[in-house]
């Protein structure tokens, strides 16, 4: 091999790429889940997730909580307020913000969906022992510290 294409990119060794063909592929696999189950979009469920850790939190939030663009966030808050997933309250000690909760119906959604998650998660990893899953989260939390200084 010459020294041009040692320098070549070679994308399925970039790991960018790889990361995200992982994340596609993951996302794809456990959507089934709840697109097919509960009619639930891949961001609709990421915000109910965030919803259901964190209640009272503003859109913008959201959207920084899971690195979805504001109108995809805006989109599916929508699609959830429609479906009557959404309770929406005004911040008190700021009236131009509004926080968001799970209404009864989006928590009782929440509820049959997180175990499926949380079976899916399971699934995905049984074939590493603790300390690869240690250290897979150890390597995840390095590289998302570094992505966020460049």
């Amino acid at each position: 091999m010459s020294d041009a294409d040692h320098k070549l990119l070679h994308l399925e060794d970039f790991l960018p790429y790889r990361l995200s063909l992982l994340s596609n592929t993951v996302s794809a696999a456990i959507s089934s889940t709840y697109v097919d189950r509960f009619k639930l979009t891949i961001p609709e469920w990421r915000i109910m997730a965030v919803l259901g850790r964190f209640p009272g939190i503003s859109a913008r939030d959201i959207a920084d909580r899971t690195a979805m663009d504001k109108v995809a966030v805006s989109r599916a808050l929508s699609r959830l307020r429609g479906a009557g997933y959404l309770r929406r309250k005004p911040d008190r000690n700021d009236r131009r913000r509004t926080l968001l909760h799970l209404s009864a119906a989006g928590d009782r959604l929440f509820r049959r969906i997180a175990p499926l998650a949380m079976e899916f998660e399971n699934r995905l990893v049984e074939s590493l022992d603790d300390r690869d899953r240690r250290e897979l989260d150890r390597l995840l939390s390095r590289l998302m510290d570094r992505a966020r200084q460049l």
